[in-house]
């Protein structure tokens, strides 16, 4: 089990994620437009600077749903790998079967 300030820390980082992705995506828009002019860029890559580092969608961690365990994450199932082959073993995710050869 991951410590529960580090789970709680990366919950705060989507929900800040999520407020500020609007006026994120409205200035790269500005910035990766060929278009724009200079002075414009210059000034979304400043104010893109001034905003909190939290907002950056880079810097959410995926974490394990059940443990928060941060390495070893299976997307496909939303949990790590530890907790899969529990799960798979104990034959609670359906359709997934310990293979053998």
């Amino acid at each position: 089990m991951a410590k529960i300030s580090k789970v709680v820390k990366n919950e705060k980082r989507k929900h800040r994620v999520a407020l500020w992705a609007e006026r994120r995506a409205a200035l790269k828009t500005i910035i990766n437009n060929p278009k724009s002019r200079p002075e414009e860029v210059d000034a979304a890559v400043t104010a893109l600077q001034r905003m909190p580092r939290d907002a950056s969608p880079v810097r959410v961690r995926n974490r394990c749903s059940q443990t928060g365990r941060p390495r070893g994450f299976v997307r496909k199932f939303g949990i790590s790998r530890v907790a899969l082959r529990k799960l798979a073993l104990e034959g609670q995710i359906p359709g997934v079967i310990k293979s053998s050869w």
